[in-house]
């Protein structure tokens, strides 16, 4: 979820990426590995919805929703570590003005945010249901006891963080194809494999 980078000087700056304006591989890998697991858990949940309350698919749904929320906070864990090992941003080429580096430092706060929260809602919301089993025999350890009436107060709020994330990801990818289609700089190239060209 990285777009925008710490300034290099000089007025040298030119449209194409010098060597090394791109994120380590491991970066990248985990960058496009959460935005799939985004995409199955919200699949999951809006493809629960087609089907009749209390039905095995409609529930399996749910399950792998839990499951694949559960990923997504393991994975975000995993890259804010890679952060602190890659301490190293890539330069956008040309230079961007101030305005749109407090922007992309605003968005990239508040993804990682609601990347964290959100799956920490849910757990929350399992452990007051008492509901902790997950696909493949997993078992997730309680955070607090069992009440229904939380889980419940747990849940709409797990529920509105997660559809705000609807615009948060939206906004994440237009501001990246902005910058590549209008701009023209190399933000949304530092995060593409190498293999890959735009």
């Amino acid at each position: 979820m990285d777009t925008l980078a710490k300034r290099r000087p000089g007025p040298t700056a030119s449209a194409a990426p010098a060597c090394g304006d791109q994120y380590q591989s491991a970066v990248i890998f985990m960058h496009w590995l959460t935005l799939l697991l985004l995409i199955a858990v919200y699949a999951f949940i809006e493809l629960k919805g087609f089907f009749p309350k209390n039905s095995p698919t409609r529930d399996a749904m749910q399950a792998w929703h839990e499951l694949t929320g559960i990923t997504v906070f393991g994975v975000v864990l995993a890259r804010l570590l890679l952060r602190r090992l890659y301490n190293q941003t890539p330069t956008i080429v040309p230079e961007p003005p101030h305005w749109q580096y407090a922007m992309a430092k605003t968005m990239h706060v508040t993804l990682y945010a609601f990347l964290v929260i959100t799956p920490i809602l849910g757990w929350l919301t399992l452990s007051a249901k008492g509901e902790l089993d997950l696909p493949l025999g997993l078992h997730l350890m309680p955070l607090i006891s069992p009440d229904k009436a939380l889980g419940r107060n747990l849940q709409e709020i797990h529920e509105t963080i997660g559809n705000i994330g609807y615009y948060l990801i939206g906004l994440h990818a237009l501001a990246a194809l902005f910058h590549h289609y209008w701009v023209r700089d190399n933000t949304l190239r530092r995060m593409l494999p190498s293999r890959w060209s735009m």
